[in-house]
């Protein structure tokens, strides 16, 4: 059903979304990165986000589930773009950084858990991890696809099943597109170390 959605509405997604001014959490995210970090856009949409780190510098690969998302991603990007859904992630210990802006919270809550671990499994020792969510608790579908919604409470019992990762800090945002009203749930999570970590979560509203 929601792939279906972004086959169908691929070009007006693109639309809408492309050109929204993601700076402040482009920062909470790259400030934990190296120059030559290698980033995975995961869940990519549009390529913008995967451009614009592109074009800070950094090493990055991208994919989408939808193939409509794909084809428009890779004009915008110039990079090459893959077909893959979540389940498919089979790296390990490949990214220093992963970005999961508005993707994760269309896989079924059931699904979740194992989704979250391939992404651990793909982030470096010490990586860090861009996740957002609508904020609220539970699943629903409205219109043509489905969500899985996240408050903090919600992210923090997910992240139970996948002992390496922590919050590094949580906060909430209104949507920067014109005439959204919705909130979303933003996390910067981090990998452990090979020596382990002692990370203080910082909530912020």
């Amino acid at each position: 059903m929601t792939l279906h959605y972004y086959q169908k509405h691929a070009q007006d997604f693109f639309d809408g979304t492309v050109n929204v001014d993601m700076t402040p959490l482009y920062e909470a995210f790259t400030q934990y990165l190296t120059h030559d970090a290698r980033v995975l856009d995961a869940g990519c949409g549009s390529g913008r986000d995967a451009k614009a780190f592109h074009e800070m510098g950094y090493q990055v690969d991208a994919f989408d589930a939808s193939s409509a998302m794909v084809e428009l991603a890779r004009q915008h990007t110039g990079l090459p773009v893959q077909l893959m859904t979540f389940s498919e992630i089979d790296g390990k210990a490949q990214y220093d950084g992963i970005w999961c802006c508005a993707s994760l919270l269309h896989v079924p809550s059931s699904e979740l858990p194992a989704v979250m671990q391939r992404l651990a499994d793909a982030l470096k020792p010490g990586g860090v991890w861009y996740v957002s969510f609508k904020y609220g608790n539970g699943e629903r579908v409205q219109g043509e696809r489905r969500f899985t919604d996240l408050d903090e409470e919600g992210l923090r019992e997910l992240l139970g099943a996948v002992p390496a990762v922590v919050i590094g800090s949580l906060w909430v945002t209104e949507d920067n597109r014109p005439g959204r009203d919705e909130v979303w749930l933003n996390g910067v999570l981090k990998k452990a170390s090979r020596c382990g970590v002692d990370e203080v979560e910082n909530v912020r509203m």
